[in-house]
């Protein structure tokens, strides 16, 4: 495991500048144990780091007079959406303040006829397509966890939808930060493109709060398909299923997900859910479009399954039936939990061209069990990305070991096959040396821009890069 550092605390600006937003927030500034705690790393694993309050912002404004409270005093500001990423973007290793966004959930604006929609970053993205749902539109990207959509464009976020919507960076068409100065900036309008200057937009998406304080997003909408469909098929092995997905996306099948599930992960979802799949690797699939094009696009990847050496192909859609398979999908993380009752889970995922993705799969799974690890593996796997959950007991320093050694095996496997480190979960702490193996040449212009924009290291420090000089 990553070993998480604790950087230097700066007591005596962190007091004042509590002390001062104190009197001007009153209650909705909390410094209570608890809610510290739980505003730290909660998700996996990951040490918590409590910040030393927690104050709920309501408005762009009311950021910006926090940041320059916090500019002023040199104190840490550690943006705060749901709390459900993986890799301890919201601890507060050098302690300071929690800016809990979660009050700013306002849909601003929607423009269906230009398929956009302006949002507060507390928004969560069930909300904003239950706010969406009498429109005939909706927003596509899905992680799986009902993140705040702030939280979201600061990961960079991904999910099953991304083989045909994209992820995050080619949703969000520009947003609003406050800098660390306590600057507010707009980096784009509602066009669909532009040429005009730095794309300051793309790179505060993916930044991970170590920029700036994400305050407002415009993002892309689409139309409700007409019709759904979604297939399963069981495979003989993962090569066989992964051989398969290679060859939907090489023939231009327009799938809307593709996602694989191994033998475990299988075993774990019919337990949980009280299903009956096949135990052998499995891949879902959906589809989107006409009613007859989603049926032309089932019988086709069904023709490709069948050369594949693929089985027990079934295509539905039906609204109930789909729903099912996909909330079984979506629970698999709970569902893995229960293959070892006790254990700890430590989830990472990396993502490869999808020519190398059966062998990065299976060299992942070989070395799980070389490891003597119990960790299912399951993923996107029409954009290449996948996931693996190790299961272990956090207090055994032996599994402890060898659990770090297969997520550096991990990033390394990524980083050989042309792939990278983190197809959406991100960097934050625990993946900072693996980036440097990955970006070697990148990390001083990478650490030049973090300098040039945040001089005193106050916005999220100690995620994504080493401590800067």
């Amino acid at each position: 495991m990553a070993q998480i550092a604790h950087l230097p605390r700066n007591e005596t600006g962190i007091e004042t500048a509590i002390g001062i937003l104190k009197q001007r927030f009153g209650e909705r500034l909390q410094t209570g144990q608890s809610i510290r705690e739980q505003h730290a790393h909660t998700t996996t694993w990951i040490e918590n780091q409590p910040p030393d309050a927690v104050l709920f912002a309501q408005s762009t404004e009311e950021v910006a007079d926090i940041v320059r409270v916090a500019a002023d005093h040199r104190v840490p500001i550690i943006p705060f959406g749901t709390g459900t990423s993986l890799e301890g973007h919201v601890n507060a290793p050098a302690g300071g303040l929690s800016v809990d966004v979660s009050q700013m959930n306002q849909v601003l604006a929607v423009h269906p006829e230009d398929l956009d929609v302006v949002v507060q970053p507390g928004v969560t993205r069930k909300a904003l397509n239950e706010y969406l749902r009498d429109t005939g539109l909706f927003f596509p990207i899905d992680p799986g966890a009902d993140a705040s959509l702030g939280g979201m464009a600061a990961t960079r976020a991904s999910g099953t939808n991304a083989v045909r919507y994209g992820t995050m960076k080619d949703n969000v068409l520009a947003l609003e930060a406050v800098l660390p100065n306590g600057e507010i900036i707009r980096t784009g309008g509602r066009a669909k493109k532009s040429s005009a200057g730095y794309d300051l937009t793309r790179l505060l998406v993916g930044s991970e709060g170590t920029l700036g304080l994400i305050t407002e997003l415009t993002l892309k909408l689409y139309g409700v398909p007409e019709a759904m469909s979604s297939a399963r098929c069981t495979f003989p092995d993962v090569t066989s299923a992964c051989n398969a997905v290679i060859l939907t996306i090489q023939m231009g099948v327009p799938v809307a997900r593709i996602e694989l599930l191994d033998t475990d992960s299988v075993r774990a979802i019919n337990a949980y859910a009280g299903l009956d799949l096949p135990e052998s690797p499995l891949l879902l699939l959906e589809f989107h479009g006409s009613e007859a094009g989603v049926a032309e696009q089932a019988a086709t990847f069904g023709e490709i399954a069948d050369d594949a050496g693929g089985t027990g192909f079934e295509w539905t859609t039906s609204a109930e039936a789909r729903t099912k398979l996909w909330q079984a999908r979506h629970d698999a993380y709970f569902a893995q939990l229960r293959l070892r009752p006790g254990a700890d889970a430590v989830a990472s995922d990396v993502c490869v061209p999808i020519s190398n993705l059966a062998e990065a799969v299976t060299r992942a799974q070989d070395k799980a069990k070389e490891l003597g690890l119990l960790a299912p593996i399951l993923g996107h796997v029409g954009d290449g990305n996948f996931h693996t959950t190790a299961l272990i007991e956090k207090d055994n320093m032996d599994e402890r070991a060898q659990c770090d050694n297969f997520l550096n095996f991990l990033s390394d496997l990524a980083i050989e096959l042309d792939g990278t480190i983190s197809g959406e979960h991100g960097v934050g702490q625990g993946k900072m040396v693996s980036l440097e193996k990955e970006h070697p040449s990148a990390m001083a212009t990478m650490k030049a821009i973090k300098r040039a924009i945040d001089p005193d290291n106050i916005m999220n420090p100690g995620k994504i890069l080493s401590p800067i000089e």
